[in-house]
Formats: C-alpha cells, sequence, structure tokens
C-alpha cells in the first residue's frame, strides 16, 4: 500500500481484501463470515430485483493521529437499517450482527484505512436484499446481508469548497408518503435523470422540492439541506427526507456552538434570508451551497463570498471532522474506538 496516492483518492469503489455476509434462511440469521470474493450469486426470480426490497448504508472509518480507528456513528446505522427493514417488509437485521459485521470487515481491511490528515477515509456499505426466488409481490423469505469497504477521498472532487446547485421542479425524488424515509435503492434511482440534467447544466446536485405543492424545501438528492441565519441552524422537515446521522450530528453541534436549532418546513423563498447554506452527509460531510438557482422561475440565491465557505459551516465542518480522528473529545459517544 506504499505506493497508495492517499491525498487524491476517487470516491468510487476500490477492491479490498474481504467483506463480510450473514444469511437468513430458515427463520434465523447465520454468523457473519468473511470472504474474498466480490461476487453474489443470486436466482434470477430473488425479490430484490424485481421488487426492490433492497436497503443499504453509508457509514465511515478514520484513522486517528493516535493511529487509532474510528468508526462513526455506527448504531445509528444499524437503528437506520431497522427503519428501512421494516418500511418494505424485510427481516430485521439485529443491531449486533450490523455492528459485528461492521466491526470484522474494518479490521479485516485496515491495511486499506487512509492515513491521517490525508483527507480520505474508509468507506463502509452495508447492504441487505432480499434473495427469495419468488414471481408473486410478497417479501421474500430469505436474504443476504454484506458489507463491504473501499478508501475513498471527498464525495465532491473540490472538498470542502462551495458548489453551485440547482432546483428543477418537473422532477421529484420521493412521494410524501413513500419510500423517502427510508435508505433505498429506488430512492437513488429516482434521482439519476435530475442528477444527470443538473450536471449537464453545470451545477452539482439537485435541490427538491415537496412533491405535493413545489412549495418547500425537501433536501439535496443524496444529501440534506440546512440553512444558517440570526445564529440558527434551519433544515427541513418533511415526510419524505432521509434522516440524515450526519444532520442530526450537526444539529447537535450547532446547539453545543450556541446556536438554536430548528426541524421545520421551509419554503423557497426564505432562502433569500439565509447568510449560509450547505448539504451534509457521510459521503461528503458538509458541502457548502455556493447559490441556488432556481432556473424555471428565473431566481437565484447567494450564500458565499469570493468563493469561500462561510464561517458556520466552517466551524461546524471543523469540529465533527476533530471528532471523527479523534482530535476532541467525543461526549456523546459517538465514536467506536478499535482495539
Amino acid at each position: 500500500m506504499d505506493s497508495m496516492d492517499w491525498a487524491n483518492l476517487p470516491f468510487g469503489y476500490m477492491k479490498t481484501d474481504y467483506n463480510v455476509r450473514s444469511y437468513f434462511k430458515d427463520g434465523k440469521w447465520s454468523t457473519p463470515e468473511a470472504t474474498d470474493s466480490e461476487q453474489i450469486t443470486l436466482h434470477m426470480a430473488a425479490t430484490c430485483l424485481h421488487y426492490g426490497q433492497e436497503a443499504f448504508e453509508g457509514l465511515k472509518a478514520f484513522r486517528g493521529k493516535d493511529g487509532k480507528i474510528r468508526i462513526f456513528r455506527m448504531r445509528e446505522n444499524a437503528l437506520r437499517m431497522i427503519s428501512s427493514c421494516e418500511g418494505i417488509l424485510m427481516e430485521k437485521l439485529p443491531i449486533e450482527i450490523f455492528e459485528e459485521s461492521v466491526i470484522k470487515a474494518v479490521k479485516m481491511n485496515e491495511r486499506f484505512i487512509p492515513p491521517y490528515e490525508s483527507g480520505s477515509s474508509l468507506y463502509i456499505r452495508p447492504l441487505l436484499i432480499g434473495t427469495s426466488a419468488q414471481v408473486g409481490v410478497k417479501p421474500a423469505q430469505e436474504y443476504l446481508f454484506v458489507v463491504f469497504v473501499t478508501p475513498v477521498g471527498p464525495y465532491f472532487k473540490d472538498g470542502f469548497k462551495p458548489t453551485p446547485i440547482v432546483i428543477l421542479r418537473s422532477y421529484d425524488r420521493a412521494a410524501p408518503l413513500g419510500t423517502g424515509t427510508i435508505k433505498v435503492g429506488g430512492n437513488y434511482a429516482a434521482s439519476l435523470v435530475a442528477g444527470k440534467k443538473a450536471q449537464e447544466l453545470g451545477y452539482s446536485a439537485v435541490l427538491y422540492l415537496d412533491a405535493k405543492e413545489k412549495k418547500y424545501l425537501d433536501e439535496c438528492g443524496p444529501a440534506n439541506f440546512f440553512g444558517i441565519k440570526d445564529n440558527t441552524y434551519i433544515t427541513p422537515k418533511s415526510s419524505s427526507i432521509l434522516p440524515s446521522i450526519t444532520n442530526k450530528s450537526l444539529m447537535q453541534l450547532a446547539e453545543d456552538m450556541g446556536m438554536k436549532v430548528e426541524r421545520r418546513q421551509i419554503e423557497e423563498d426564505e432562502l433569500a434570508t439565509f447568510e449560509e447554506a450547505g448539504e451534509c452527509g457521510t459521503a461528503a460531510v458538509i458541502t457548502p451551497i455556493e447559490r441556488i438557482d432556481d432556473i424555471e422561475e428565473n431566481k437565484s440565491y447567494v450564500f458565499t463570498k469570493n468563493g469561500e465557505a462561510g464561517p458556520v459551516c466552517t466551524k461546524l465542518y471543523n469540529k465533527l471532522r476533530a471528532i471523527q480522528y479523534g482530535d476532541e473529545p467525543d461526549k456523546y459517544n459517538w465514536v467506536t474506538v478499535l482495539d
């Protein structure tokens, strides 16, 4: 691994040594076991292929200055996967199997964890799929849970730099009473067309409006939205937003910094009053927003001066990263430190 250019890793898949798997069959989960195979054998009638019985998570492991490995908020990801299972009627994955599998996958691929201050981390992808062969629309009887890891750089190539995003009113990511609040692949499939159009127009992401009224802010496809004004951290409340673990963490840190925190409906016009804005999630942590263009309404909302991130976004970003890397105390027990 000495030849690895850790500081310039893309955000993408790289082969590592092992992944960890557990199977649900005959009413019980198997003990997680490691394999060096990257392949999965699936029946052509598996429910994950036909009826979308699939859920996944994303979390990260970091190497600290002290050389120790830290996994950020693993329990929250395990709980969110249970919520996804409930949302599309998959067999609920026990927290213990989730955590055992994640720790095993990280430890067995330790040589792929980027060094401290490289700006890179080890991305962890837990995946749960229905594997029963079925033609009728009903839940599977058998499931596969797999955890693989890959070293990654920043989600956006410029890292912690302000980026422009766009409102595309003719697209929806999720329906108000649909699957938007759970982490299933269908939500991301639904965002691909709008995301491609945004990139063709020169934007990094789409900021979706609520599907019902096209009046309130929803989320940025792969990330939650937040705005800053009057010493207040404001993030949308909606029945179709995935609850971001990063956003949850930032709300706590904002409170610790003496800020007021509000989770409520945000009308688009309120964007004009925000001093700063950002999108947040596991992959990017925080990506400051340079501006938001509503091209169909010919409106533009600008949040940065001289192309630099604002002071609150910067402070929150640095604080969260310091906890993830072990540079500051973890008073909320968010981090799992591996032996």
